[in-house]
């Protein structure tokens, strides 16, 4: 088990409220209801029955057999069902260190989560098959 390394002061900068609404989360409606949903967003509190895990994927790469792809930065939370039926797997992108950080903080800067962000929901919209992003959080804690 890997847990998300705590965020100090999380705040949210923006959300998908159709990805929430497909998640079956509800939209925070008052600043109460938007720290409680930065606190789990930010893996700062888990959900009911999660069991984070992190992993490494490989694959080919130039030609070659690359071994570990990717920044190894990604907590998988687990499971649920979206509204629709649709498995999700529940995933935080810079939650923290994992086994598989190479040897960085395992953190997202905010320019490239964004691009993420308006990517992965503009391909949504297009109707394109790719993962969504429900969120993006900031903090105060330095890196």
């Amino acid at each position: 088990m890997v847990r998300p390394t705590k965020l100090q002061n999380v705040r949210i900068v923006e959300v998908s409220e159709p990805c929430l609404e497909w998640m079956g989360v509800k939209v925070p409606e008052t600043p109460a209801e938007e720290t409680e949903l930065a606190e789990i967003l930010s893996g700062n509190k888990l959900i009911k029955g999660s069991e984070p895990l992190a992993h490494c994927y490989c694959g080919h790469q130039f030609g070659n057999f690359a071994g570990q792809l990717g920044d190894g930065r990604a907590i998988s939370l687990g499971d649920i069902r979206a509204i629709d039926g649709t498995l999700i797997d529940l995933q935080l992108k810079g939650a923290g260190l994992t086994p598989y950080s190479r040897r960085a903080d395992g953190r997202a800067v905010l320019r490239s989560s964004i691009r993420e962000f308006l990517c992965s929901e503009a391909m949504f919209a297009l109707g394109i098959p790719t993962s969504r992003a429900a969120s993006l959080v900031v903090s105060d804690t330095t890196v």
